[in-house]
């Protein structure tokens, strides 16, 4: 009879014993495999968020403020810089964003690749109260915004047509059709959005031209939000091209004001994976107690086969084969388990997020069981190759 037969023969004969150290390599897999499976969902939800809401790039100007002081006597701040950017500067921007895109990922195609939507606030009055309007470009904007819904009416199609938020509109009594002045300008209010939670839903949006030239505000803009093509594309180094090649502005990227939000994120993943290495510490102390027992149960087979001319190698390759198949079962439940525990506490963890089976993870499941399983069972093996065949008749 060959090796592996024996082992098979005898694993049947004590499944239950065998079920046990493949419960602790189960639930040690199980939860490494929800916990990565999860975490690789609230990465995968928060990248998504980035992608697909607002910019990756935010250009402001470079002001900033100096404390002015006579000798020990403050006398407040003092703002520098100008508090607009200047439009002209958005071909030189443009150019720098989408050079270091195609570079990065390959693109041979000449036309414009990053969206690059200007804005310019103003804050004015309509109807008797304080509003910000801002002047976009209609296109882009909607390109950068793509959660925008028009609740009633139309997108802006037209120069002197108008689109109000939400809670504007009710605090202004505003309806489709109506008109509003800005500084003497007329625009007619061509849709309304849906709320959408944020500084949208309190402000009117009107074409660029149209409030630059109504505030005599020609060739100036407050911001210019820049989209890249993808969150793999080099925004950091599109920020720092911008910031060392045009003065007066400064580029800040969405990542960077992400990287808090990240960083407790990957303090958690640690905690969370420190957690799973103790429950596999746990399981593997497990597999080596059952291995252990083993040992003593099977001192007067151990024996016979030393009796019969097996060789330590033998018995050492019998215990490990063992530990194989349990770490093979171990891997696939433990995997199974993982999956199924991540789709049932992944949308309680991180709200709303979709979770999704990885592949991947199957064959890292196995390859961890069966890793765990053999680390285990080194020592009970070596002290199985220590029993002498005196001892094992002893038994008897």
């Amino acid at each position: 009879m060959k090796l592996y037969q024996m082992v098979a023969k005898d694993i049947m004969r004590r499944k239950k014993r065998m079920m046990y150290a493949a419960l602790g390599v189960v639930i040690g897999i199980m939860t490494v495999v929800s916990i990565l499976t999860i975490t690789h969902a609230g990465e995968a939800r928060l990248y998504a968020q980035l992608e697909k809401y607002g910019p990756n790039l935010t250009i402001i100007p470079a002001i900033s403020r100096l404390d002015v002081q006579l000798g020990d006597i403050s006398l407040g701040s003092l703002t520098v810089g100008e508090n607009y950017i200047l439009e002209e500067n958005i071909p030189e921007i443009r150019q720098i964003a989408d050079n270091l895109i195609r570079e990065a990922l390959g693109i041979q195609d000449e036309g414009n690749i990053a969206t690059i939507a200007p804005k310019l606030y103003v804050n004015t009055k309509v109807n008797g109260v304080d509003v910000v309007v801002v002047g976009v470009d209609p296109q882009e904007e909607r390109k950068i915004k793509t959660w925008w819904e028009i609740k009633e009416g139309e997108y802006l199609e037209r120069t002197d047509q108008a689109l109000v938020g939400t809670v504007a509109g009710e605090l202004l009594g505003l309806n489709i059709g109506d008109t509003i002045a800005l500084n003497g300008s007329q625009v007619t209010i061509a849709g309304i959005l849906g709320e959408s939670g944020s500084n949208d839903d309190y402000q009117i949006f009107v074409p660029m031209a149209t409030l630059q030239k109504a505030f005599g505000k020609e060739g100036l803009l407050s911001s210019i939000d820049i989209r890249a093509l993808c969150m793999a594309c080099p925004v950091e180094m599109i920020a720092d091209a911008i910031n060392n090649s045009i003065p007066g502005i400064r580029a800040v990227s969405v990542k960077q004001v992400a990287a808090s939000e990240m960083g407790m994120m990957e303090k958690v993943n640690k905690l969370m994976l420190a957690l799973a290495g103790i429950t596999l510490a746990v399981g593997l102390f497990g597999v080596v107690n059952t291995m252990m027992t083993s040992v003593h149960e099977r001192t007067r087979d151990i024996g016979i086969m030393r009796a019969v001319g097996a060789s330590r190698n033998q018995i050492i390759k019998a215990f490990i084969y063992e530990a194989i198949i349990v770490g093979i079962v171990g891997g696939i439940f433990g995997y199974v388990a993982g999956s199924l525990l991540a789709y049932a506490i992944g949308p309680i963890i991180f709200e709303g997020i979709a979770i999704t089976y990885i592949p991947q993870y199957f064959p890292l499941s196995i390859a961890l069981a069966i890793l765990i399983t053999i680390i285990a069972v080194v020592y009970p093996a070596f002290h199985a190759t220590k029993i002498k065949v005196a001892d094992s008749f002893r038994s008897l």
